[in-house]
């Protein structure tokens, strides 16, 4: 490959007709270790295997660096990349001060190697604004003008700024001059943004939502020594620019922070941006927003019924079985037990009796409790992405009570089929007679029991899920899709235990007594017979069921409905799933590259990872190379341009 085949065509990167060439060239010169001006076949399969290392960062920039191929750079081979570069346009960096001689000798015919590099690359930026703040401080007083900070910052600083930072440089100086040991705390603090997020998690005992105070933050710092006071206060300043309060929290310095070059995101199979902003949200793209959620809640909810149904038969079998009303000895000592009769006298598809009409109603049962409780959240989250524990509790609530509408019908046509295979007798039952038979009040039996489970297992559940979630983040607030499904089989543990007992009255109620069975007319006639003839331990029968139906059940299919929407991603300007990816700040290869909708299939295995490292080649050292200049695409009049990015 040429230089051209391997960034533009191959990457897809400088793909305008005027690109820079020499750019292009020193982004190839990367795998091109012979330094031959082609990629052999051979040099591409290298380059693939660096992509693969922990390192690939770093050694991607010492090969930028390492013009000859050697294994070291040299004076003249770093002089020539960093004169290339965008910032040394703006502000030149002296190469013969004693910077450079500390690091290549006074007569810098010195070689650095790869180790060295690495720190070479990590002092050269801070050397690099501190020689700009005593260019613009030349009658060395120590001090700068706000709009000189500002200058420096921007051009020095660019790979560590969020757009909240750059635009509050000034107004964070209030007007005032700025002094030399302000504006190394300030570079300082870009730089250990990471280091401040660890110490906030610190005085929170890991959340990610609680407000901490300006003295909490120096407390939790005192045994980081690279934390000063001084960092602190412009930390606070910072975020009172930004957002205008006196305490942060997490979503306060991922604003601030400087974001890494990776990003952690599913790959979409289909992107689609419904309005420019939330505030071209109307009460019909609202609409819309809603049965988008509901439709992929309805395939998330029988995906996760269909996993889980034998489970529930059993669950349903040993809740039903009475001891003392009737006639004769108990049908099944245990869960196992009846798993086993079950198969051994109705075969394996007697495990899954009753699953169409739970596929038919458990979809939009479990659809618009996961619409609902997103729904009821949105209208209390605020703009930070924040919401009270009250009001995650109040939602899954409302939640639970929503699909009543749904889940009693569904569930009383569900519990008879999933009994009939108890009874020997020559006729099938079927969903349509049950339904027939019971009329439209009918289907509403055991309604208020439906109520007492479901209501409160959405309110533990929901709010549990969230917070299991928010724990089993990565330090960017990603979540793995197995973090997904581990959350949601956890959460599923508390709920489902502790709202059993109505469970087992809601199942006595729904289920028709045969002969020599006791009868219920309600929820509390059921509570006090069940009481007197079985004790309080039958409220609990099928507890290891439920929990071992529900629990999977729920981690299923909250793990598919948020996974769906990530593939199928739409954008109503409303909220997305919290750890759906973490948030990137793109530089201008990245931008460039995600021009592109789909990923480049040609990229596989380490050159999935090609982009990004290269943008991150940028963003974490500031090398950015000019996009545009002397470069003509093959084929094509030659045109000059002398734009800068």
């Amino acid at each position: 490959m040429t230089s051209e085949d391997f960034v533009r065509k191959f990457l897809g990167l400088f793909t305008e007709s005027a690109f820079n060439d020499e750019s292009v060239r020193l982004l190839a010169g990367i795998a091109d270790t012979s330094k031959d001006g082609l990629i052999s076949f051979s040099e591409f399969q290298a380059f693939e295997g660096l992509l693969c290392k922990p390192d690939a960062l770093y050694r991607t920039a010492f090969q930028l660096f390492d013009r000859k191929g050697n294994g070291t750079v040299s004076f003249a081979d770093f002089a020539e990349v960093v004169q290339k570069t965008e910032l040394h346009s703006k502000i030149p960096f002296s190469l013969d001060g004693p910077f450079i001689k500390r690091y290549f000798g006074d007569k810098k015919q010195r070689l650095i190697n790869y180790a060295e590099f690495t720190q070479l690359l990590h002092d050269f930026h801070e050397e690099h604004a501190m020689e700009a703040f005593r260019t613009r401080d030349p009658a060395g007083t120590g001090f700068i003008s706000p709009l000189d900070f500002q200058d420096i910052i921007v051009k020095v600083k660019r790979h560590l700024l969020t757009p909240g930072v750059k635009d509050n440089l000034v107004s964070v100086t209030e007007g005032h001059k700025v002094s030399f040991p302000y504006f190394m705390a300030f570079t300082s603090l870009l730089n250990n943004m990471e280091l401040i997020k660890q110490v906030y998690l610190h005085a929170t005992e890991g959340s990610r939502t609680d407000m901490v105070t300006k003295d909490q933050i120096l407390q939790a710092a005192q045994t980081m020594s690279q934390i000063t006071p001084l960092e602190v206060d412009i930390l606070f300043d910072l975020a009172g620019a930004v957002h205008q309060a006196g305490r942060i929290d997490y979503s306060d310095l991922s604003n601030i922070a400087p974001e890494h070059y990776t990003k952690h995101i599913t790959p979409r199979l289909a992107d689609i941006k419904v309005v420019e902003s939330a505030a071209n949200r109307s009460a019909f793209i609202q609409i819309l927003e809603s049965s988008y959620r509901f439709t992929l809640g309805s395939f998330a909810g029988a995906v996760g019924a269909t996993v889980v149904y034998p489970i529930d038969l059993v669950k349903t079998r040993m809740q039903n079985q009475r001891a003392g009303s009737y006639i004769g000895e108990v049908a099944y000592r245990n869960s196992w037990d009846c798993f086993k009769k079950v198969i051994r006298h109705e075969g394996v598809l007697g495990l899954y009796r009753g699953l169409l009409p739970q596929l038919l109603g458990v979809a939009p049962e479990k659809a618009i409790k996961l619409t609902m409780n997103d729904l009821v959240r949105d209208k209390f989250t605020d703009k930070k992405g924040n919401i009270p524990t009250w009001a995650e509790v109040l939602a899954g609530g409302v939640a639970g009570g929503s699909q009543v509408v749904f889940t009693n019908p569904l569930e009383i046509v569900k519990i008879r089929l999933q009994v009939a295979g108890e009874i020997a007798s020559g006729s099938k039952i079927r969903a349509w007679s049950v339904v027939k038979e019971l009329g439209l009040f009918g289907l509403y039996k055991g309604a208020r029991a439906c109520l007492l489970r479901d209501v409160p297992f959405s309110a533990i559940y929901f709010p549990t899920y969230a917070h299991v979630k928010a724990m089993m983040a990565d330090k960017d607030g990603y979540n793995h899709p197995l973090t997904l499904l581990a959350a949601g089989a956890i959460a599923g543990v508390p709920a489902a235990s502790l709202v059993t007992p109505a469970d087992v009255i809601k199942t006595r109620l729904q289920v028709v007594a045969r002969s020599g069975q006791t009868t219920y007319t309600g929820v509390w006639d059921a509570t006090k017979k069940i009481m007197a003839e079985e004790g309080p331990r039958a409220f609990w029968k099928g507890t290891a069921a439920r929990v071992f139906r529900s629990s999977p059940q729920f981690g299923v299919t909250l793990v598919t409905y948020e996974l769906l929407q990530r593939l199928f991603y739409v954008d109503f300007g409303g909220s997305q799933p919290k750890g759906s990816e973490a948030h990137k700040i793109a530089s201008p290869i990245e931008t460039a590259a995600a021009k592109t909708t789909f990923e480049n299939l040609d990229h596989i295995g380490g050159y999935r990872a090609a982009v990004p490292l290269l943008a991150g080649v940028e963003s974490k050292f500031g090398l950015y190379l000019p996009r545009f200049g002397r470069g003509v695409a093959a084929g094509t009049p030659t045109t000059t341009t002398t734009t800068g990015s």
